[in-house]
């Protein structure tokens, strides 16, 4: 019989591995998650599999209804577009924190952390922009380095891995990664050189480019009417 220990550790590499393929479209917005198939795939017993799903849905990537099971989130056109509106006002000020907070060592670590993205884009040759989570993340590092506890725990906590698979899955097949990495350059220049108020609005200008992107891509896979995804 497994201990509370173990099964918390099963449950997290369990997670991990589903969140990455909730990310990048493994597992499809929308689709229903087979639990008992999902235990078999990833070999563990019902215990760990149900901590699992509740961190999944802790993370807002999927919900739960009794009686009927998982699903995979799929947000409508307007409750996306609400977290790109309050990602544009936040990771703006984040921006403009960190321009005067981070240290030089973090700033320089901020510049490797590009150089290594703008690697990835050329290995997948423009196709892909897939940020692992976490500490190499631009956005991450610099919601982080604004040092600001309560921002940190606003977009790196309930927002963030929602926030990673619309990031993802809406700059595959375009130009949106090569874009992307740019404006992450010249935002990298800014918080570099401690300008608080141009980090702040090529950060906001870039969430605005990104959601244009998604609410483009949105329209043409399934057009609007009434102001309703259809």
């Amino acid at each position: 019989m497994l201990m509370q220990e173990e099964i918390t550790t099963l449950a997290k590499k369990v997670c991990d591995r589903i969140v990455k393929d909730i990310i990048t479209g493994t597992i499809a917005q929308g689709q229903k998650l087979n639990e008992p198939e999902l235990a078999r795939i990833h070999g563990i017993s019902r215990g760990p599999l149900r901590e699992a799903m509740s961190r999944l849905e802790s993370m807002r990537l999927i919900t739960r209804t009794p009686n009927i099971g998982a699903r995979v989130v799929n947000l409508s056109y307007e409750e996306l577009l609400e977290i790109y509106q309050i990602r544009e006002s936040l990771e703006g000020l984040a921006a403009k924190l960190a321009a005067k907070a981070m240290t030089v060592e973090e700033k320089g670590n901020l510049r490797l952390l590009l150089n290594s993205h703008r690697k990835h884009i050329l290995d997948t040759q423009g196709q892909s922009y897939f940020q692992q989570e976490g500490d190499v993340d631009f956005h991450y590092c610099i919601v982080h380095g604004s040092k600001n506890k309560r921002l940190i725990d606003m977009l790196a906590g309930d927002l963030y891995q929602l926030v990673r698979m619309y990031r993802y899955q809406f700059s595959l097949s375009s130009n949106r990664p090569q874009q992307a990495l740019k404006e992450h350059d010249q935002i990298c220049s800014a918080i570099e050189e401690g300008d608080e108020d141009l980090a702040e609005w090529l950060m906001k200008r870039h969430i605005n480019n990104a959601r244009n992107n998604i609410m483009q891509r949105m329209q043409i896979q399934s057009p609007i009417q009434d102001g309703n995804t259809q």
